[in-house]
């Protein structure tokens, strides 16, 4: 892959859906941050230093399992569009993509693999899967870490583990992330028990785009806070075996009471957001994703079947701002946008109705 414009014609791996997916967690994520010793933490590096971070990383890449696989994409070199394509598709952060200096990317094309260079630290390195996966993208993490760090000196004290440039995660550095949709929770009023849980179990709740994003379309992101106490392996266990079960429950239990006591008020939503969608003339991002979140309560519930799931993945991703411009090979203001995006819509659901 050539062009980072070519992402475009795949789905994405963290919108991916297994047959043994419940709908409600999305996608599986984790990270690790780790910093090169000898060199200072990134908002102290010259532009010398980090060139030198670049080409470091990228020789220990190509003697890593990785070498015939990935490409690097440097974001100096990237236009706005590209870079805003790499956050939506949850490849690089929108801090990554804002800051200036030396910087890039390492990717598979099937994007499971992400590895993010100088962005708040040297290295931030990340596996992803669709569905609940944890335990295969932490073994797949674990080893592509342990190549690396035979090529690479990584700043690490004996008391305090690996240092990092936000004392948040210095330790183990780890940050295990799932993206769960809760769209019943929220109908129904009761997502402040989701807060409640994560506040008991300090979790961290975040919006689709991580660190100070609103939950749109009903997603919410959910890691860990502390990186400091325990192991890696403990702190993917704790996810695997409670964090996510306890949500997932309240979820379905939310669900269960609007099948239950509510049923009308659902099959309304459901039925309005597929009205909206196959009609509308314009419809901003916003909307789109909060109609596109009812749709797949929906399918979830069984309450429809004349729409799949990918096809709403698929809808989910290319309506966004800048997959939508790309799609089309032209800028667009927000106006046209709106409604090029409805335009869009109302023909990807007419022709999956025709097939």
């Amino acid at each position: 892959m050539n062009n980072v414009t070519e992402l475009v014609s795949g789905r994405g791996e963290w919108l991916k859906t297994r047959e043994t997916d419940d709908g409600i967690v999305i996608s599986s994520r984790i990270r690790l941050a780790r910093n090169l010793c000898g060199f200072p933490f990134l908002n102290r590096c010259s532009e010398s230093e980090r060139s030198e971070i670049q080409s470091l990383v990228m020789t220990a890449l190509n003697g890593s399992e990785l070498a015939k696989d990935y490409f690097y994409v440097e974001l100096e070199n990237l236009g706005p569009l590209e870079k805003e394509l790499l956050v939506e598709r949850h490849l690089i952060s929108r801090q990554h993509a804002n800051t200036e200096g030396p910087r890039g990317v390492a990717l598979l094309a099937d994007e499971t693999v992400s590895i993010m260079v100088n962005e708040e630290d040297h290295l931030r390195m990340q596996v992803l899967g669709g569905g609940f996966q944890l335990d295969k993208i932490w073994q797949r993490l674990n080893c592509l870490d342990d190549q690396l760090e035979n090529r690479l000196e990584f700043a690490y004290h004996e008391q305090f583990g690996y240092l990092t440039a936000c004392p948040t995660n210095v330790g183990t550095g780890i940050r295990v992330s799932v993206m769960m949709h809760l769209p019943a929770l929220k109908i129904t009023g009761e997502i402040e028990r989701v807060f409640r849980a994560a506040r008991d179990m300090r979790l961290a709740v975040r919006g689709l785009y991580g660190e100070g994003t609103e939950a749109t379309g009903d997603f919410y992101q959910i890691s860990n806070q502390c990186t400091l106490g325990k192991t890696e392996e403990e702190i993917v266990e704790d996810f695997r075996s409670t964090v996510v079960p306890r949500i997932s429950d309240y979820e379905l239990r939310a669900r269960e009471l609007l099948r239950r006591e509510k049923p009308a008020l659902v099959e309304d939503k459901v039925w309005r957001a597929i009205g909206m969608l196959k009609y509308a003339r314009t419809i901003n991002t916003q909307e789109t994703l909060t109609l596109l979140s009812y749709i797949r309560l929906g399918l979830n519930m069984g309450l429809i079947n004349d729409v799949d799931i990918e096809t709403i993945n698929d809808l989910f991703l290319s309506s966004q701002p800048a997959h939508l411009q790309i799609i089309s090979a032209k800028r667009m203001d927000s106006d046209l946008r709106s409604k090029l995006r409805a335009e869009f819509i109302r023909r990807r659901l007419c022709d999956h109705q025709n097939n």
